[in-house]
């Protein structure tokens, strides 16, 4: 059983047990998150169920914050003596899926 999401702009497909990466949520260690927006979710026979109506939802628990690893930002343009240069680093919430309900 698996089933899509959609968290902070991005679908993410994940099955009971997973760990994974998403952007940062506010919230503690340890503390459940339900993630209402299912875009699909398929049953233990392996069907497939998309779309508004599914109606499902995945539960997790937040098992750690921190950063990604930095990125360099280069700007430049010839000729005119032009450089920038920056970082980022973006924050995400490392989250551990319980279970997943459907219709």
């Amino acid at each position: 059983m698996y089933a899509i999401i959609e968290t902070g702009g991005k679908q993410y497909t994940v099955s009971p047990g997973d760990e994974i990466k998403v952007e940062k949520i506010d919230g503690g260690i340890g503390d459940s998150v339900t993630f209402d927006k299912v875009v699909a979710v398929s049953d233990e026979d392996g069907t497939l169920h998309a779309g508004n109506e599914t109606g499902g939802s995945v539960s997790a628990t937040i098992s750690g914050h921190g950063r990604h690893k930095k990125i360099d930002v280069f700007k430049f343009k010839r000729r005119k003596m032009y450089r920038r240069r920056m970082g980022h680093r973006q924050s995400y919430t490392q989250v551990r899926i319980e279970s997943i309900s459907g219709e």
